[in-house]
């Protein structure tokens, strides 16, 4: 249980921490014209890419957790409030984040992993023309996967320490 309880808590603050990372970058990205906020763009794929993975490890590893707690219980909820904040935080990046993915990325030489991973430039948005509105939805999007990312740590901490 405790090395459950270990993966739950590294696996939840990897995909708060990526998250979050995109979130504070919001301010200077924004002062950045169309040509440099694109260049600047590319460079997120590969690492945070890899990093993304803590989020479906971690869905599985609370969900588990949930599993092994007593129900009505106060660690269950927090554990279930957890559980229900990290599969937001999943579930922006598939409706709000990865279609602008295959936006910013269409363009691009990728592998064949890669490329269908992110299923580069098909099913684009309709604005998919107006970059800033590309770039307003993407940079929101992470600041909505911080905020539940942040909400599930803090949920699972408080679960933990009781």
């Amino acid at each position: 249980m405790l090395a459950l309880q270990i993966a739950a808590i590294l696996l939840t603050a990897v995909a708060m921490a990526l998250s979050l990372a995109h979130a504070l970058e919001l301010p200077g990205k924004r002062r950045l014209g169309r040509e440099e906020y694109l260049t600047v763009q590319r460079i997120y794929y590969p690492g945070f890419t890899l990093g993304g993975a803590a989020e479906p490890l971690g869905i599985i590893a609370l969900a588990a957790l949930l599993a092994l707690s007593p129900a009505d219980t106060t660690r269950f909820w927090l554990i279930a409030g957890a559980l229900a904040a990290l599969a937001a935080e999943h579930a922006i990046f598939w409706v709000m984040t990865q279609p602008v993915n295959r936006y910013w990325l269409k363009e691009q030489r990728l592998s064949g992993a890669a490329d269908a991973f992110f299923q580069t430039g098909r099913g684009l948005p309709e604005d998919a023309q107006d970059w800033a509105r590309m770039r307003d939805r993407w940079e929101r999007s992470h600041v909505l996967r911080a905020i539940a990312a942040t909400l599930a740590l803090t949920l699972l901490a408080a679960a933990l320490a009781i």
